[in-house]
Formats: structure tokens, C-alpha cells, sequence
């Protein structure tokens, strides 16, 4: 094989390749879309207790964003907005996260089978720095699990200071 034809067909495959994990990522985005409402447990900070809440969110998604936009409600009382906005480039993910005390949080990170697997960076210090994780999980045909875990400084120790259970609706 001449070495220009073998470029060419390095070429082709490349972009046979892209457009097949494009066309997985398009699906596992659309999977998403729809209306849908749970219940969970959300933790300020580290050092003080878990609160019950209720959730509804609204869900759309294009070939290369996903949004989720709602309120979750605790205390029976409170109700704060919450969304996530991301943007897909390749394999990675990239977006912004609203729910937060501190401010809009920048979300980095990538796909690893059901779940996207996200670094979040606060807007200022929650539990004494501004990294945490979230993941947000297609679980089943109608269900999300949406999970922030972060390091409580005193004592090095991950904890799940927030987990909301989804299902369709």
C-alpha cells in the first residue's frame, strides 16, 4: 500500500470513529429529555445534618448540550432553583451548575459508561475549598441519580453532601 493511501485510510477510520462516539454520545443525551421529579438528601456544609427533599426537574438535550432546570424543596418551606448546563465537545463535558449559596459553579469532566462524572469549582470555599464532584447517572429507562460528593477537610474523608433520586414523570 502506497504510504498516501495508508493516510487515507488512517483518516477514514478516524472519522468513522468520531462519528460513531458522536452518535453514542447524541443518544445517551436524548435519553435524558423529559420531565421528572424524586427525592433525596442535601447537606450545606459537612458538619451539619442531612435535610429530606423533594424534587422536580425538566430535562432537554440536543446532540451536544444537556440541561436540567427545577427547584427542590426542604423543611417544607424552602425552595431553592437548581440547574446544570452542559455542553459536550468531543468526550468532554463542560457547563455550569446554579443551586448553589455560593454562586454559579464551573462543572469539567467526562462520560464513563451511565454516568457523566463531573469536578465542580465553587464560586467561594464550601467545606474549607472550592472542589467537589457531581455525577449525574441515567439509571434504568426513567430514572437519574444526581450525586455531589465532597471532602470534609477536617477529617479527609469523602461525604455525599447531596443525593437525589429521579424518575420520570
Amino acid at each position: 500500500m502506497r504510504p498516501y493511501a495508508q493516510f487515507a485510510l488512517a483518516g477514514c477510520l478516524l472519522v468513522a470513529a468520531a462519528g460513531t462516539a458522536h452518535a453514542d454520545e447524541t443518544k445517551f443525551l436524548q435519553s435524558f429529555k423529559g420531565n421528572f421529579a424524586g427525592k433525596g438528601t442535601v447537606q450545606v456544609t459537612t458538619d451539619v445534618p442531612n435535610v429530606s427533599v423533594s424534587c422536580s426537574f425538566k430535562s432537554n438535550a440536543t446532540s451536544t448540550s444537556l440541561s436540567l432546570d427545577g427547584s427542590c424543596r426542604g423543611l417544607v418551606l424552602v425552595t431553592r432553583a437548581i440547574s446544570a448546563k452542559l455542553n459536550v465537545t468531543g468526550a468532554r463535558y463542560s457547563g455550569v451548575y446554579v443551586g448553589s449559596r455560593t454562586g454559579p459553579a464551573q462543572l469539567n469532566g467526562s462520560r464513563s459508561g451511565n454516568a457523566i462524572n463531573l469536578g465542580i469549582r465553587w464560586a467561594k470555599d464550601v467545606n474549607g475549598d472550592r472542589k467537589a464532584r457531581m455525577t449525574v447517572e441515567k439509571r434504568g429507562e426513567n430514572g437519574i441519580r444526581l450525586t455531589v460528593t465532597d471532602t470534609d477537610q477536617t477529617t479527609g474523608k469523602n461525604v455525599v453532601t447531596s443525593r437525589i433520586d429521579l424518575t420520570r414523570t
